[in-house]
């Protein structure tokens, strides 16, 4: 495994002890204290089933769709990762994997890996109107942690998490964290754990988050270049307290899937961006 660099590791999600890994003061959500956030929760479970794939020998497969359900509040205590091979082809490969506490399922993941061959002849219809980075004088390239940077209609891009706290549409730029110290994380383990920020950039409005999601949907034609990953919201429902917001994702080469949550009202919990004053040592997730 490639070693992470020295910001990367203090901003790791998890420590490994033994076969269990441990949350980090970065992986607490703003939630609740004592509640593990998404981005760690995903990374964890991204990084199970990538671990494998890699255990039967394909290096010749790569994600293509991935499903994390987050059907019960991880707590910050030691979680045990665990996974089964579904179903191995020639052409694919279906692995599930689950991320337990004190003997208890919180979160379970599927990932459909695919062979990558050629695509066929012929045109089909694609978006024109594709995301792009934030200027490089806002966003240098760069894969160290920092904080994400925001983007909303009227705004702009900045890092200043009140002012985006706004009725407008929502985009963001960030770098992964890794997902355990010593570990540099596969491109991936850092789309999935930012994917997760697909709620901010779906469900944040004038009042703060007020959704929380419950699951992740991931579906990518490729990995990223990177550990930088863009979001930007393309849709957003919501009836009787339950959402569905859908993002794209890209990467500095341009557009690579969406990413897709179902969330439910939590406005007793609401995170409340103008109330949290985020600075380069205080790298989250809600």
């Amino acid at each position: 495994m490639t070693q992470s660099t020295p910001a990367a590791t203090k901003y790791a999600l998890f420590r490994a002890e033994g076969d269990l890994l441990v949350p980090q003061d970065i992986a607490r959500s703003l939630w609740r204290e004592d509640q593990m956030h998404g981005v760690a929760t995903s990374g964890a479970l991204a990084r199970e089933l990538e671990r494998a794939v890699a255990a039967a020998g394909r290096d010749d497969l790569r994600p293509a769709r991935y499903t994390v359900d987050l059907f019960r509040a991880p707590s910050m205590g030691p979680c045990r990762l665990e996974s089964t091979v579904v179903r191995e082809g020639s052409r694919l490969m279906l692995v599930d994997a689950t991320l337990s506490q004190d003997g208890d399922i919180v979160a379970r993941g599927s990932a459909m890996f695919l062979k990558a061959t050629e695509n066929p002849p012929g045109q089909v219809w694609a978006p024109t109107d594709e995301p792009t980075p934030p200027p490089l004088e806002i966003a240098p390239v760069s894969e160290e942690p920092r904080v994400p940077i925001f983007f909303s209609d009227g705004i702009g891009w900045s890092q200043n998490f009140a002012e985006h706290q706004n009725g407008g549409r929502k985009q963001t730029w960030q770098s992964a964290l890794a997902i355990v110290v010593g570990e540099k994380p596969t491109p991936f383990q850092g789309l999935a754990g930012a994917a997760d920020s697909t709620s901010m950039v779906v469900n944040w409005g004038t009042e703060g988050v007020q959704y929380i999601n419950t699951d992740i949907t991931l579906a990518i034609s490729r990995v990223p270049v990177s550990q930088e990953i863009g979001l930007s919201a393309t849709s957003w429902t919501s009836h009787d307290g339950i959402s569905t917001g859908t993002a794209r994702v890209f990467d500095r080469q341009g557009p690579i899937g969406t990413s897709t949550v179902t969330s439910v009202s939590n406005a007793r919990r609401a995170v409340d961006f103008t109330q949290h004053d985020f600075t380069e040592d205080s790298i989250n997730g809600a």
